[in-house]
């Protein structure tokens, strides 16, 4: 992509995609309400040296990096030159919040108590709604004319993956551990706890060491093949939170730059694909998205709101974004993605594996089984009846229709689909029976169907 700064084309391609690793972790201060006031400079962004991590336990990794973003860049490319319609699509995460804490007693909330508070997490949720929605009346509304509506929505689980009601809350006490190494405490935290990682979005919140406010794991492209080594990506795949930063005024929110719950919407702006405006490494480097200005290095954690300026190109000074939510100002300067940056999440949403499993059990929220089993409603039918296919996992299926002669009418294919609920097409068959077959790679069941 050739970035587009002040209206002008930029010549300068940014550093190589192995850059995109580097910018999964955290922000670093917080709300900047006294212009003046100095916090201590926070360690942010152990990305680069994590990523190094993750494709020293995942050697196919990189490749993978580097196949996603240019399965997205294609995706733009296609959506630009043919001219398609706005997709207006409400994407729906669920999210499981596992809260890992040292309280022995138990009790939940209170200061400095990293078994935060079940207010404390809702206000977080409603600070990711407001900020990826751009909600009028609210922190994340702005009227920049790049400013944009993710379209994306978080919601807090309320089927656990037994498909038990839950608050979308886990806690978890455990006492080997005051603090956590986010470089090398990932698996174990996804050891302590961990819900299936294309079903829900998992955070993790904890107390972390060494000022670290946050990391999230990025994305890939083929990240659901068979044989990948199985803690590589998946079981770790998801935000890790220190709670001093994770919600809004509130609990034990407590650094006065980041109060206002920025840390988690730039995070989650990671697993959806984003990497910081300056691209990483020395700055002035690409971010794969066309309306954010070419920026010089941005990794040092700014103490207010004071506007900074680049010039990357040699050609005069371009304002930054510092608004945008994928730098590093104080949460208060912060209201915006811009229009290439949400084109990308959303593209990331229908391109990585793991995402695109994850919305699929979103809008398909039946319960999984050890076996295939297939009910198919109302029997007799009048109308389309509906078909919900359980099954274990995600799995390729077909489901057929078939008359008593034993000849094939109907026929839909499933790739890579959870338990789903399918309706079937009887338009235009005579009165009698059916026989309603659905198959997978390794199972057949069948249901005797009516129509009338």
């Amino acid at each position: 992509m050739i970035k587009r700064g002040n209206n002008s084309l930029m010549s300068n391609k940014r550093t190589s995609w192995h850059w995109l690793a580097g910018s999964l972790v955290c922000l670093l201060t917080s709300v900047a309400g006294a212009q003046t006031l100095q916090e201590p400079i926070f360690n942010r962004c152990a990305t680069v040296d994590h990523e190094r991590i993750l494709q020293q336990r995942d050697p196919d990794r990189l490749r993978q990096l580097t196949e996603l973003n240019k399965q997205v860049e294609q995706v733009l490319e296609n959506q630009k030159s043919l001219r398609q319609a706005a997709d207006n699509t409400i994407y729906r995460i669920p999210v499981v919040v596992h809260v890992v804490h040292n309280t022995a007693s138990g009790v939940i909330g209170g200061a400095n108590n990293g078994n935060i508070s079940d207010a404390q997490i809702i206000s977080q949720i409603q600070v990711l709604n407001e900020d990826y929605r751009r909600k009028a009346g609210t922190n994340g509304y702005n009227t920049s004319p790049i400013g944009a509506d993710a379209g994306i929505e978080f919601f807090l689980a309320t089927a656990d993956p037994n498909g038990q009601t839950t608050t979308g809350i886990t806690r978890h006490y455990y006492a080997q551990k005051a603090s956590f190494d986010i470089l090398n405490d990932d698996v174990l935290l996804s050891q302590i706890a961990y819900w299936p990682s294309d079903r829900y979005l998992n955070i993790w919140v904890t107390t972390l060491k060494n000022d670290y406010l946050g990391y999230t794991q990025f994305p890939t492209a083929a990240d659901t093949l068979k044989g990948l080594p199985p803690t590589a990506n998946e079981l770790t795949d998801g935000s890790i939170i220190d709670h001093r930063t994770f919600g809004r005024q509130t609990g034990t929110v407590s650094r006065s730059l980041y109060l206002l719950g920025r840390t988690v919407t730039h995070e989650i702006g990671h697993w959806l694909g984003l990497i910081h405006p300056w691209g990483d490494g020395g700055g002035c480097n690409e971010d794969y998205v066309a309306d954010t200005p070419l920026m010089a290095d941005g990794s040092i954690a700014q103490q207010s709101c004071k506007q900074t300026y680049s010039n990357c190109d040699g050609k005069g000074q371009v304002r930054d974004l510092m608004e945008d939510y994928m730098n590093y100002w104080p949460d208060a300067c912060m209201n915006m993605f811009t229009a290439g940056q949400v084109a990308r999440m959303r593209a990331v949403l229908t391109l990585s594996p793991r995402r695109v499993r994850l919305l699929k059990s979103v809008t398909t929220p039946l319960p999984e089984t050890e076996t295939l089993t297939v009910t198919v409603y109302p029997n007799p039918a009048t109308a389309d009846p509906t078909v919900d296919v359980q099954l274990k996992g995600f799995q390729s299926f077909s489901v057929d229709l078939y008359d008593t002669a034993g000849r094939q009418l109907r026929t839909t294919s499933y790739t890579d689909s959870p338990s789903t609920r399918v309706t079937l097409s009887v338009n235009g068959l005579a009165s009698g029976m059916y026989i309603v077959r659905v198959k997978t790679e390794s199972e057949i069941a069948s249901k005797r169907l009516l129509v009338q």
